[in-house]
């Protein structure tokens, strides 16, 4: 039994895209003031093995999560065929999965099945248990991997998908910026998505000397994590701030009513996301891919898993193809 968890707390269901709460985060432009939220932290995100020979970059872990409550766990993800993510158990959060290139194809015990490109998102949420794969699709596939948490209200609910193609996803572009408003609001548009837990997830591209402002909720935490970025470029919370390089997370303080965002590179584009979430407030108790409110809790889930019951049935009986 143990060895079962072992090899699924490796693995990862990819970016849960489900649900979105409406919500008015509003954006403006630089022409106006604003008064940022301040940078609090900068978390590098190392190489390390996970899956069967995937390679991530962890932005997001443990340490950070009383920081970021409700978010879990953050990856970008980078894998190659024969390697991947084969079948794991979650249960109690949502995963989001944000492809960056190629494509990854999952499918689970309950027959749901579907290939996700560039630029596409599924959001799942796992309720009360899921046993599913992803795979990649083409030779190179990366992407990002979010986990967000569930309230203790929600957590043993059915489980449930969403998933935007790239053409579905809405965008805007203003003054040197561009934004692909994946969960939230920016520059006036909103995210068809509904998220249990009320979230803000948003892909800017900032080019050579421009800047913006993005509104989120007061209450709600955030950070940045860059993709791309020339030397010097990526300036967040004040203009005289250290720049930051890629592959950072950037961790936002409370107060105050948005991010501001500056690219200082004179050549190169500035890519990062952008999220945010509501705090839930709860106690988090994590056992690889079950998170749960108590260890009890994780107790009866590890065996609920073992003796597929109770959200696991078909765990005895499924194997991904």
């Amino acid at each position: 039994m143990r060895a079962a968890i072992n090899k699924a707390n490796t693995l990862r269901g990819l970016v849960t895209f489900g649900l979105i709460r409406n919500i008015t985060s509003m954006s403006s432009s630089s022409s106006q003031s604003f008064v940022s939220r301040s940078v609090i932290k900068k978390v590098f995100a190392k190489l390390q093995r996970e899956g069967d020979g995937a390679v991530v970059r962890r932005g997001i872990s443990r340490s950070e999560q009383m920081l970021l409550d409700p978010f879990l766990m953050l990856d970008e993800f980078s894998v190659s065929p024969p390697a991947g993510f084969p079948d794991h158990p979650h249960r109690g959060f949502e995963t989001v999965t944000y492809v960056l290139e190629g494509g990854i194809t999952h499918q689970d015990f309950k027959g749901h099945k579907g290939t996700i490109y560039a630029g596409d998102v599924q959001w799942m949420t796992a309720g009360r248990g899921i046993i599913h794969s992803e795979m990649p699709e083409e030779e190179v596939n990366k992407g990002l991997q979010l986990w967000i948490n569930l309230s203790s209200s929600e957590k043993m609910i059915e489980p449930n998908y969403q998933e935007l193609s790239s053409s579905d996803i809405p965008k805007a572009e203003q003054n040197g910026v561009e934004v692909k408003v994946i969960a939230g609001e920016s520059m006036g548009i909103q995210s068809p998505v509904y998220t249990r837990t009320p979230t803000m997830f948003l892909d800017f591209i900032l080019h050579p000397g421009a800047q913006f402002h993005q509104n989120v909720p007061e209450s709600w935490n955030a950070f940045a994590y860059v993709l791309e970025s020339g030397e010097g470029g990526a300036v967040f919370g004040s203009s005289n701030s250290s720049p930051v390089s890629a592959h950072n997370v950037v961790v936002f303080g409370q107060g105050n009513d948005g991010v501001s965002e500056w690219n200082k590179s004179s050549s190169k584009k500035l890519r990062f996301v952008l999220i945010a979430g509501e705090p839930i407030g709860e106690p988090v108790v994590q056992y690889g891919p079950f998170v749960m409110n108590t260890q009890a809790e994780i107790d009866m889930t590890i065996e609920d898993y073992h003796y597929s019951k109770n959200g696991f049935e078909m765990a005895k009986y499924w194997k991904s193809q």
